[in-house]
């Protein structure tokens, strides 16, 4: 199980990344397990020396009662202080922002890669849909010349 979010790769500059954990509530862990989340949209914050992610969608699980969570509420993420402070330092800098790349399972426990990430332009966004669209290219003259 494995939620990426492609769209950040497509719309920032990742220039650093780190692994953290995230603190979840009730059928929350459960719904992940089925796939029923969508960080898309969410977004990394720093308040108080503590890192929240916000924003990020994790669907009521189907089979819960009435300790079922919230579907869009602030979520605590667990790093080292000393990872914050780092995160931080790179934030404050113009035109940086933190956001969630990827949320995986790793030895039973959630696990979400958080990217130090800078916008890009819509020209570097031509540039990038260029080389993909070279790539493709490459690889399909490669599997006629191969066969």
């Amino acid at each position: 199980m494995e939620i990426m979010n492609r769209k950040a790769r497509f719309d920032y500059f990742i220039e650093d990344e780190v692994e953290a954990g995230i603190e979840l509530a009730g059928t929350e862990i459960k719904s992940i397990r089925f796939g029923k989340c969508n960080i898309q949209d969410g977004y990394i914050i720093i308040r108080n020396q503590e890192a929240f992610l916000l924003n990020a969608s994790i669907a009521p699980y189907k089979e819960g009662n009435i300790f079922n969570h919230q579907e869009r509420r602030t979520r605590k993420l667990l790093l080292h202080k000393h990872e914050i402070n780092k995160l931080n330092q790179k934030v404050q800098m113009k035109g940086y922002t933190l956001i969630p790349l990827k949320m995986y399972l790793k030895k039973n426990k959630v696990k979400v890669l958080v990217g130090v990430c800078r916008g890009k332009h819509d020209y570097d966004k031509r540039e990038s849909i260029k080389e993909k669209d070279l790539m493709r290219e490459q690889r399909k003259s490669l599997k006629y010349r191969n066969n």
